[in-house]
């Protein structure tokens, strides 16, 4: 009953965060991206870049909350005259692991091989997931500086997301940090097989995009 319980938990972070199966999409509901991406490339450092990822019980409360990180596969920002244009992550699926269980090898090798499987993400046929940057607005109230507008993508799902981020772009380094949002991952096609279990956990995950990105030389 515990490893089938935390099982359920862990699907929160479906979001992910982040997520662009190789297969085509499923639902066509984008937004186009409104640049030129005549701006300089920088490509996405995967070893310093990553998506945290936190889901609850149906009674939200730190006590019943799980956490963990997705890996990136690889990515890139287009950068004109110092300021972000656009920008794709790729999210490694089969990266998707728990941190708060990481001392305990059993449990956490039995819940990730559980999310990897048929009954939530399928990794084996969507491997990868996505988040597109369309747009990139400036903003000037609160602790973000920068409203992000793309097209995220899981299990072949596709829909638009909002993020609040700060950006930076010093030289050859640009840095993006997301705002934690809860994603509704049903919106997606995650949800556990069994209605009773799936009940047991919230529809809402909380996810944040962390990344650094170095200019193409």
């Amino acid at each position: 009953m515990k490893s089938i319980t935390n099982s359920v938990f862990f699907v929160l972070f479906s979001f992910a965060v982040v997520s662009c199966a190789k297969d085509k999409p499923l639902t066509s509901e984008v937004t186009e991206v409104s640049t030129t991406n005549r701006g300089a490339i920088y490509e996405l450092d995967t070893l310093n870049s990553r998506i945290e990822w936190k889901g609850y019980k149906v009674v939200k409360s730190e006590q019943s909350s799980h956490f963990g990180i997705i890996k990136f596969e690889s990515g890139d920002l287009t950068v004109k005259d110092g300021v972000l244009e656009s920008g794709k992550f790729v999210a490694d699926m089969n990266s998707l692991t728990s941190v708060d269980l990481k001392n305990d090898p059993e449990q956490l090798a039995k819940l990730n091989g559980h999310l990897k499987s048929g009954d939530f993400f399928e990794a084996d046929k969507f491997p990868t997931a996505s988040y597109e940057i369309t747009k990139v607005t400036p903003t000037q109230s609160g602790d973000y500086n920068t409203l992000l507008d793309g097209n995220l993508t899981i299990k072949g799902i596709t829909k638009p997301v909002q993020f609040n981020a700060n950006v930076s772009v010093k030289g050859a380094e640009a840095t993006i940090a997301t705002e934690p949002k809860d994603i509704k991952r049903e919106d997606f096609g995650v949800k556990f097989q069994l209605p009773l279990a799936n009940g047991l956990i919230k529809d809402e995950v909380n996810l944040q995009i962390l990344i650094k990105a170095m200019e193409k030389k």
